[in-house]
């Protein structure tokens, strides 16, 4: 009895434990000069789950590593960025993911956090991996028009959970992923 308890606390584990975000590139919009990139730098660099932060001045872009085993939290970066007073254009995050199945239209679980791919073919993940973000405030109106066509459950358009996520409480954070 001792064993299948342990058998199934080790699988449960493993299940959940799917991915840890490792890094990130993010790509601002609004920015005009170099003091812009290092208000943006510096308020990322605050978060405590980042580690470091290095910026890209011509592409307006960033390259974000995170802290080992550390609780990514995807909203305090945007809210980051826009304190600053800038938006984001792009969001892609980095993990290591262990036989992670996903599927269009489909929510899983990453890191303690809940995620609804659009646009994706049915596959398996595994080892190093990139997903972008999709949600309205983590790229342009343009491409969130594209990707809000792809998908007629109500969860894109509010980020909560709705009757159209099953598993997932309602009201619960949904962000919305591509590969």
């Amino acid at each position: 009895m001792k064993k299948l308890l342990l058998l199934m606390v080790a699988v449960l584990v493993t299940v959940c434990m799917n991915a840890q975000f490792k890094r990130a590139y993010l790509q601002a919009t609004g920015l005009t000069c170099a003091m812009c990139s290092n208000a943006i730098n510096k308020a990322l660099q605050a978060k405590p789950f980042i580690q470091s932060v290095k910026s890209d001045i011509k592409n307006s872009a960033f390259d974000i590593v995170f802290k080992e085993n550390a609780d990514v939290d995807i909203d305090e970066i945007r809210k980051a960025v826009e304190d600053a007073g800038f938006g984001i254009g792009s969001l892609k995050l980095t993990a290591n993911f262990n036989e992670l199945k996903i599927a269009n239209d489909a929510h899983v679980e990453i890191g303690g956090r809940h995620f609804h791919f659009l646009s994706v073919s049915d596959r398996v993940l595994n080892g190093e991996q990139t997903i972008t973000i999709v949600d309205k405030d983590f790229l342009t109106a343009k491409q969130f028009r594209k990707f809000s066509e792809s998908t007629k459950m109500k969860c894109l358009l509010a980020g909560k959970a709705a009757n159209c996520c099953p598993g997932v409480a309602s009201g619960t954070r949904i962000f919305h992923a591509t590969i």
